[in-house]
């Protein structure tokens, strides 16, 4: 019977997967209008604009919307594979590969004693509460690296931390990984691979890291934690703008440095937190590496300047990976942001007209997706302090077997 259950639960699983996927290709297809501003002129306007920059064998270092380091080439270039498609279309549909490429990995992950599927799970139910964004943008790929990267990271440290170093030649945040890996053979790959991978880049390709500077003038993101600050303060005679900046909608105007930089100063406590507890904790667990990570891409998320609605898709997947082992701690956590998704879906695309012009619903949605957000980072990093740092009082006075007793194999 439990054979048969198990079939039956994963037919039901790919089932609504390829429902939930159709729909959303149908959305980014235009065959079906989702509500909202056109989510996918970014693929079809800002990313073809780059591609044709890129084919010519340089980077697009005089456009300062390229913010993205210089493996984020190969996700612009890559409907390339797909000729006979329109770039779009073709975007669209390694999109959807990428999707099931980290369900393929989250179902391969959830074999074995401990493991479950419940990451799975969330991975299918998540994304398409996001809506049709997650296609339209580059983000699922990057995730599917991160995954994948993190499900390695136990029995191949090496592959993971190449992986880790690529996906953060890709977009960055997938760096944040290497905070959760104790091997140093990972950290060892991570820098071997990304030195060879960059430096490929920069000798190849005129422009490479153009993306650094384009960072400093930015205002705060309207769909931000600190933006709320400004959503507010328009009810209140602030007389700033919002404006398309960088490629993204900010606030402009009187303080706005002031709570960029306040952001600034709250993602350097979260490192500062993470390597605090990184020098504390000692018991480790398979699942710990995952747990982990989560917990840093939700701190780094939380406390940036932008939020952009396709920043959950990297939460979903951290999430899902956690989930994958039954003794992780991050349950609480995952469920928060899974609720989070469809606030982000509702306050972009489909009422972000009420969350730039900072009216009561626009501000309502901001709240509710933020505070859960935020009430989520506060639980991961409880529980993974709590679950990997002694108390004081378990703390020998010196080190011995006790010491070593509490360390379990790393992961």
């Amino acid at each position: 019977m439990e054979p048969t259950a198990a079939r039956g639960s994963l037919a039901g699983l790919l089932g609504i997967w390829g429902v939930t996927r159709a729909a959303l290709l149908l959305c980014v297809l235009k065959v079906v209008v989702f509500p909202g501003p056109d989510v996918t002129s970014d693929v079809s306007v800002i990313y073809r604009g780059w591609y044709d920059v890129l084919v010519t064998g340089t980077f697009p270092q005089d456009d300062v919307t390229w913010q993205y380091p210089p493996a984020a080439a190969l996700a612009v270039l890559s409907p390339a594979v797909l000729p006979f498609l329109e770039y779009a279309t073709a975007f669209f549909v390694l999109a959807l590969v990428a999707d099931a490429a980290a369900l393929a990995l989250l179902l391969r992950g959830a074999r074995g004693t401990g493991r479950s599927r419940r990451g799975a799970w969330l991975w299918v139910a998540a994304v398409p509460l996001l809506g049709p964004t997650v296609y339209a943008r580059y983000d699922v790929m990057v995730t599917a690296v991160a995954v994948a990267a993190l499900l390695a990271a136990g029995r191949h440290p090496r592959l993971a931390g190449a992986l880790m170093a690529f996906g953060a030649l890709l977009k960055v945040w997938p760096a944040l990984l290497l905070l959760a890996v104790r091997r140093r053979v990972a950290w060892v790959s991570a820098a071997v691979t990304g030195v060879a991978v960059a430096g490929l880049f920069a000798v190849l390709m005129p422009g490479a890291f153009a993306f650094l500077g384009f960072q400093r003038d930015r205002g705060t993101e309207v769909e931000s934690l600190g933006s709320l600050v400004f959503h507010v303060a328009r009810h209140h005679g602030w007389d700033g703008e919002v404006l398309l900046n960088y490629g993204s909608v900010e606030f402009l105007g009187p303080y706005v440095s002031w709570v960029s930089t306040g952001a600034l100063f709250l993602t350097g406590a979260a490192l500062a937190w993470l390597v605090l507890w990184r020098l504390l904790a000692t018991r480790f667990a398979p699942h710990t590496a995952a747990d982990a990570a989560f917990t840093a891409v939700l701190l780094f998320t939380v406390t940036s300047r932008v939020i952009s609605p396709q920043y959950m898709v990297w939460l979903v997947g951290t999430a899902a990976v956690c989930l994958c082992f039954r003794e992780s701690r991050m349950g609480r956590p995952a469920a928060l942001v899974l609720a989070a998704c469809p606030a982000t879906m509702l306050e972009f695309p489909v009422w972000f007209g009420h969350v730039v012009a900072s009216d009561a619903l626009g501000i309502t949605l901001l709240t509710i997706r933020n505070g859960l957000l935020v009430a989520a980072s506060l639980l991961a990093a409880r529980a993974l302090w709590r679950a990997t740092v002694p108390a004081r009082r378990e703390i020998p006075s010196a080190a011995g077997p006790a010491w070593a007793e509490r360390t379990t194999v790393p992961s």
